[in-house]
């Protein structure tokens, strides 16, 4: 047999020097200057030699990997097979982002970050789906998606048992358990349990929107966001409910519905027990305790525990209304108010009070109903101590106390209390009776005034006197009768 050339060994040696039993072999052999076919004793001992060093070879190649493996984070403890990884992960730790976009001016803290970004200014989404033609600006989110195909997740939490299809989801699940939260915020000192959710956070010290929406205008802090709402313009919903067949933008709004058939409520409030089917209700919901509004109006100094209420309240300094009635024209600041506005078009009263059967349009009015059985009436004016049945109500009552009236009509120059009264007043100059009875056709100025005619037709008489339990459709002849036995008079002119 041939042995093996001196210019093979000596690049063998190169990669293994550290072995022992191949410098020794190399030696000996290079020392040897006939390599020509050599005795069997020779060969034997070459080939116990060779064996040796792929001996040596597989316990330096396990050295080696066990090194790699115990290259950890100091600051979260995450294992790396190399130090350039390590260096990589520490800059999510450090906020270190020295890559920045020539286009747009960010930094990223990863160079393959950074040539993923610039495809969102050039358009490029060179990996496609092969099962749906989906294009994807990444590799692993292409990856991500194709399991949407197959639904499989292989990576379950062995907690709780919950699976994910990716583990990097997996190991962000169980800081859930854990409690670890190793990003944090350096402007407020808030801690997250992904450096993503910390990216997304910061944008809102910094008020920072980077993506548009090129129907509208709208921006977001977030990508999921925009993708969410323009499919508010496009109608789509691909997210769809297997008990009841409902669809929804995003799945987050489909994982939420889907607790509403199973009751389940997973988010526990901590203080008062109160549970929720979804932690962004849990957070806002502790702030009823702690007073946290977060949310400030740079106009007007108000704050509110939600963005939502914000972003509607600032409606009212714009005077913006987007959303508008198909049937009559009538523009509102709020959706939800459009919703039931539309019911008094179509006659649709989905809230029943299960007490008296009476319907409403929305389940504001039928909160404030029920506790006309209860008698609670838990608002009450910090003035004079009087308690109303509804927040509206207070307010209306403390302008009274304020002695403001800034909403006046242009017609005689009254000026009225709320913006309510003015529009009552106003149809009265204008004749317009708007409201009418179903049973005998009369016409009212106001919704008020129908309900308590109604109750001739039907024979309710909701308000009853404690004293002689007598009973009366308006609260007004309550209050009138009630003097009957008190003896007050809060009318006498003094003579």
């Amino acid at each position: 047999m041939r042995w093996i050339s001196q210019d093979r060994k000596l690049n063998h040696y190169r990669l293994y020097p550290q072995t022992s039993v191949l410098r020794d072999f190399f030696r000996v052999n290079m020392e040897d200057g006939n390599h020509s076919d050599t005795s069997n004793t020779t060969v034997s001992e070459n080939i116990n030699s060779v064996k040796q060093i792929s001996s040596a070879e597989e316990a330096l190649s396990h050295k080696e990997k066990s090194s790699k493996t115990d290259i950890n984070c100091e600051i979260c403890g995450k294992s790396f097979m190399n130090s350039s990884k390590l260096k990589k992960h520490k800059r999510l730790h450090s906020r270190e982002k020295q890559f920045q976009c020539e286009i747009c001016g960010k930094s990223l803290n990863q160079k393959s970050h950074l040539v993923v970004h610039v495809r969102s200014h050039t358009g490029e989404r060179p990996y496609h789906c092969e099962i749906c033609g989906k294009r994807f600006v990444d590799n692993s989110t292409l990856k991500t998606h194709k399991q949407t195909h197959t639904r499989e997740k292989s990576f379950d939490c062995e907690i709780c048992g919950k699976s994910y299809t990716r583990n990097a989801r997996l190991v962000i699940h169980k800081r859930c358990h854990s409690g670890e939260r190793p990003f944090r915020c350096g402007t407020c000192g808030k801690t997250f349990v992904d450096n993503g959710y910390l990216t997304n956070h910061e944008r809102i010290h910094s008020g920072e929107k980077p993506f548009r929406c090129e129907i509208c205008g709208k921006s977001f802090n977030q990508n999921s966001k925009l993708v969410s709402h323009i499919r508010i313009h496009t109608g789509e919903k691909p997210y769809r409910c297997e008990t009841c067949g409902k669809s929804f933008i995003n799945n987050t709004y489909l994982t939420c519905h889907k607790r509403f058939h199973t009751g389940e409520k997973l988010f526990r409030c901590a203080t008062c027990g109160k549970c929720f089917d979804n932690n962004a209700k849990l957070v806002v919901h502790v702030r009823s305790h702690t007073g946290e509004k977060p949310f400030l109006c740079e106009t007007c100094g108000k704050s509110f525990v939600k963005n939502s209420h914000l972003v509607v309240h600032k409606r009212v300094h714009t005077g913006e209304k987007p959303f508008r009635c198909e049937i009559c024209g009538k523009p509102f600041p709020v959706h939800f108010n459009l919703v039931a506005h539309k019911r008094t078009h179509t006659g649709e009263r989905p809230y029943n009070c299960d007490v008296c059967g009476k319907s409403y349009f929305n389940k504001s009015h039928l909160v404030g109903h029920k506790r006309v059985h209860t008698g609670e009436k838990p608002f009450f004016c910090d003035t004079c101590g009087k308690s109303f049945f509804s927040g509206s109500n207070l307010k209306r009552h403390k302008m009274l106390h304020s002695g403001k009236k800034t909403f006046r009509c242009e017609i005689c120059g009254k000026s009225h209390v709320t913006n309510s009264d003015l529009k009552r007043h106003i149809r009265r100059h204008v004749g317009d009776k708007t409201f009418h009875c179903e049973v005998c056709g009369k016409s009212f100025f106001d919704n008020s005034d129908l309900i308590v005619h109604i109750r001739s037709h039907t024979g309710e008489r909701p308000y009853h006197c404690d004293t002689c339990e007598k009973s009366f459709m308006c609260r007004s002849n309550l209050n009138r009768h009630k003097r009957t036995h008190t003896g007050e008079k809060p009318f006498n002119n003094g003579t």
